[in-house]
């Protein structure tokens, strides 16, 4: 099955996006920063990231931008799952290399929907 690595600053939301993906039969790893999911992303080679945006540190863009601009890390498919809910960050996410974007609180069938969609499920 798919693992899927959550990059979110909040443990809360971790928890709840963790529940939702096991529940679907998907695995997952986590990483509380911009600077771990970059790194993460390199180790754990996941099928898949869902990238919060607001972060101390380096962001979820700027973490985007790095994971889809890095040789060994530019063909895992991101999705942004935020609270960040404008149009305009959502054209710059999608330019910063997303495949995706969601607003927080997530639809869970909408979130397995895209997911599967991305992975060719």
């Amino acid at each position: 099955m798919a693992r899927i690595l959550i990059v979110d600053d909040s443990p809360t939301e971790i928890h709840v996006l963790k529940t939702m993906l096991e529940k679907h039969g998907f695995e997952t790893v986590s990483a509380e920063s911009g600077e771990e999911g970059v790194v993460k992303a390199a180790e754990e080679k996941p099928d898949m990231v869902l990238m919060d945006i607001v972060m101390p540190g380096m962001n979820g863009f700027q973490a985007t931008r790095k994971i889809s601009s890095t040789e060994e890390t530019k063909d895992i498919p991101i999705i942004i799952v935020t609270t960040k809910d404008q149009e305009t960050d959502r054209v710059w996410g999608l330019r910063q290399g997303a495949k995706d974007y969601l607003t927080k609180p997530v639809d869970e069938n909408l979130l397995i929907e895209k997911i599967a969609a991305l992975l060719g499920e």
